[in-house]
């Protein structure tokens, strides 16, 4: 009889828990993720959210109705990382030239109005403006494998990836939290190549009265998009401040510690732009975080209107442009909704 009553007080209590404090299904605390779902496993940590249970948790958490936009305008002058191609979009159509070529028949002047169009041809990396790194954009060791073991030698290709590639990022709607690092030390932005370890985490989320809990996705606010503007074209202010970011620490304790599902921030990598604990290490955190655990990434999300209203729990919303083969969701325009 006492074990009965014990074990219906503790399913009575852990059915009252918020759903984010309950088990997390493919998670172990002090250890995170790594690659538990099975061989043939291209999604990663997300697997854990992607039930209708979080996804209605997520939306209960809205409150107020607030859409905030977190996606940045992109065009050919926005600043990038030095290692992807620049935006160009050209008109491959116009009025004047369809109107003039009369190569395409119903338009122009076979249609009683002059009929005309637009469209445009696009030249443009996977890996700009406001974006989600899929678990393929970074390999690791001879092999140049990446998560769960794919291979380059197996799965690379001429036209992009075959495995894990960014299409095969589901429809995100998840609880999200933000972490404003910028607010709590009380500055507009985070100085160059500020790092953000648990210590810095911790106190920003001790301030905000808050704290991760298993399964959220975490958004870390550095201030580098209030430099943004327009299209993001004065990139000697931006790469000031871009360089502010998370450390290898940080993540560990993100996704081991407090079970974070993705991980994001107002930059366009991230991570510090050098780990003081691991010097002359290239992109440690994208290698744990990508390779080792699953767990995607966000970039230059636009956290200004959040931090401003102090929204700090909100429901995360993305999808990724369906570009078989790409290694990033590119351009994107995910919503927080309060």
């Amino acid at each position: 009889m006492r074990l009965f009553i014990a074990l219906f007080t503790v399913i009575c209590f852990s059915s009252a828990l918020p759903l984010g404090a309950q088990e997390l299904k493919g998670w172990t605390k002090g250890k995170g993720f790594g690659w538990v779902w099975g061989p043939d496993d291209e999604v990663g940590a997300l697997n854990a959210i992607l039930t209708p249970e979080r996804r209605l948790a997520a939306l209960r958490s809205v409150t107020k109705g607030n859409v905030y936009d977190l996606g940045v305008p992109l065009d050919q002058f926005s600043y990038k990382f030095a290692g992807h191609s620049p935006t160009s979009i050209v008109s491959y159509r116009s009025p004047e030239g369809v109107k003039r070529g009369g190569d395409i028949p119903g338009f122009g002047e076979e249609h009683p109005h002059k009929l005309g169009f637009h469209s445009c041809a696009l030249y443009i990396s996977d890996n700009l403006g406001t974006q989600i790194d899929g678990l393929g954009h970074i390999t690791t060791g001879e092999d140049n494998h990446w998560y769960n073991g794919f291979k380059e030698a197996d799965w690379g290709g001429d036209f992009g990836i075959r495995k894990a590639d960014a299409n095969g990022i589901p429809p995100i709607v998840g609880r999200a939290i933000l972490i404003d690092v910028a607010g709590w030390k009380g500055v507009d932005a985070l100085p160059p190549n500020f790092a953000i370890t648990s210590k810095e985490l911790q106190a920003a989320l001790a301030a905000q009265g808050m704290d991760v809990t298993p399964g959220d996705i975490v958004f870390l606010r550095t201030g580098a998009l209030r430099h943004w503007g327009e299209n993001g074209s004065d990139h000697e202010t931006i790469a000031k401040y871009d360089s502010a970011g998370l450390t290898l620490e940080g993540a560990k304790w993100l996704v081991e510690q407090k079970g974070a599902v993705l991980i994001g921030s107002d930059t366009s990598g991230l991570e510090v732009g050098q780990d003081p604990r691991i010097p002359g290490r290239a992109i440690p955190v994208h290698e744990y975080l990508l390779v080792e655990q699953g767990v995607h990434i966000g970039e230059f999300h636009n956290l200004e209107g959040l931090a401003k209203n102090k929204v700090y729990r909100f429901a995360y919303v993305a999808m990724t442009n369906r570009l078989i083969g790409t290694v990033a969701g590119t351009a994107m325009r995910p919503i927080a909704i309060e």
